[in-house]
């Protein structure tokens, strides 16, 4: 630790991999319970509870409208209070203990209340409001403990390496263990309903234990002085959103990735389990395991490359090359798809998902590194760091990129009449239009948003010193 403190100046602090390590197990926790939410719930809630489409997107709507109210609260609440247990971290605690049992409540599925919309309601806005309450709080984590900026991309690499752990686990692991526990071996009937539950009740219980384990290892060092904590309401929210272009910007690409990651990983199960209904196991590996996890693997390739990568072509050459290969990706999983003679053969169907998933998660994965770049701009503009506030506003276009992303996919089932054919040639179109498509349509946008994002490192070095210098 001594070797560490010699080479750090003030704000500018090098973490230990204990600690890099330590604040991505939150997001590993966060992904085991909110990845399964976004990924499983929806198919859960046709195929299992007994929810017709077209009222389950409406729901996914509403909740996430329902969050987007929320998160301002909870940016301004953390900013303006610093609990005992910490001004970010205790709400690791404090909120995921709450979170966890309404994640586990949204898959109990009995005669009590299968099929019930109230219920259905119930849980998944409580879950929602829980998440706000570990999320945004976590997400100013990352800015109090440190300003190094090359210290923030290796901690966002080793954040993003670590919840892609959790993805990896959750878009595999999910199918595997409800067809191995189900007694019909589906993951799409009502008697995979225990089986679902007893899923989420392991997921749940490991995500809390991580929780745990990442407000252990974290210490905050880079936060607003007491004096201005009082300072910090409402209101703050849009005056910084008005007032910070880059945050704008960042938040525009917030929405846009958010939307194209919901509906593209909703479409997932739905594509595996009716579009190539009848796909071989693989060594006794279910084809929808392969082909969902497949979606996560490629961050262990290129995750771990992204400092060198964006040293060699910069951040914005970093999101035009990974943004574009997501959509060749995506192209060719549409052509392979539409093709009979070619769907036949699983490895293209692999190679395509492989393909787009390298450009999606390594693109998306880097864009968190940029949220500490727009609070840094924010404070040397304003002389205040409002950590909690800007993440709340990021927290509020990813929450309306997902309620975009989340009533998509239903609403466009219910347009090919998904509840009353599934294996129609129509619903199975619908469902390659989500997985597709509407995607790539929605990376293209991206593309364009973010060219417009001017912060780069040079001037974020000379920001972050002269903020320093001011105290």
């Amino acid at each position: 630790m001594s070797e560490i403190a010699t080479k750090e100046t003030k704000g500018f602090y090098k973490l230990s991999w204990a600690q890099r390590i330590g604040f991505g197990s939150g997001d590993l926790a966060q992904n085991l319970i909110y990845q399964t939410v976004c990924t499983y719930l929806l198919i859960f809630y046709t195929s299992v509870f007994g929810i017709p489409s077209a009222q389950a997107a409406v729901m996914f709507l509403i909740v996430r409208l329902v969050d987007v109210l929320w998160d301002p609260f909870v940016g301004a609440w953390v900013d303006s209070h610093s609990p005992k247990l910490g001004k970010y971290r205790s709400y690791l605690i404090l909120g995921g203990i709450p979170l966890t049992g309404f994640a586990i409540l949204c898959f109990w599925n009995t005669e009590f209340t299968h099929g019930s919309l109230m219920f259905a309601y119930i849980t998944y806005v409580c879950l929602s409001l829980c998440y706000t309450l570990v999320n945004v709080p976590y997400g100013a984590l990352n800015a109090s403990l440190t300003r190094d900026n090359d210290e923030i991309t290796t901690l966002t690499s080793t954040r993003m390496f670590m919840a892609n752990i959790g993805g990896l686990i959750v878009q595999a692991g999910i199918p595997l263990i409800v067809k191995k526990m189900s007694p019909d071996g589906s993951m799409a009937s009502a008697a995979s309903a225990d089986a679902w539950f007893t899923t989420m009740t392991i997921f749940a219980l490991a995500g809390l234990a991580l929780l745990i384990f990442c407000f252990t290892q974290t210490k905050e060092r880079v936060v607003m002085e007491s004096s201005q904590t009082d300072k910090v309401k409402w209101s703050d929210l849009f005056t910084e959103f008005v007032r910070n272009k880059p945050l704008r910007i960042l938040a525009l690409f917030f929405i846009t990735a958010f939307a194209m990651m919901s509906v593209s990983n909703a479409a997932g199960p739905y594509y595996m389990e009716y579009n190539l209904a009848g796909a071989p196991d693989v060594f006794g590996i279910p084809a929808t395991s392969i082909f969902q996890g497949l979606g996560t693997i490629p961050a262990f390739i290129f995750l771990p490359l992204v400092p060198m990568i964006k040293r060699k072509i910069g951040k914005k050459g970093m999101f035009f090359v990974f943004l574009s290969i997501a959509i060749v990706g995506m192209a060719i999983l549409f052509t392979v798809s539409s093709i009979s003679a070619l769907r036949n053969h699983m490895w293209l169907v692999y190679l395509a998902q492989f393909i787009k998933a390298s450009g999606v998660i390594t693109a998306t994965g880097y864009m968190w590194a940029l949220v500490p770049e727009v609070i840094s701009y924010g404070e040397y503009t304003s002389g205040r760091r409002i950590s909690g506030i800007v993440n709340a506003l990021t927290g509020i276009f990813f929450k309306a990129g997902m309620a975009l992303g989340g009533v998509i996919p239903g609403f466009v089932l219910a347009a090919v009449k998904f509840d009353i054919d599934p294996n129609s040639i129509q619903a199975q179109q619908g469902i390659l239009w989500i997985l597709c498509i509407i995607p790539a349509i929605m990376l293209g946008l991206a593309m364009f948003i973010i060219s417009k994002y001017n912060l780069d490192d040079e001037s974020l070095d000379k920001m972050n010193r002269e903020i320093e210098a001011r105290s």
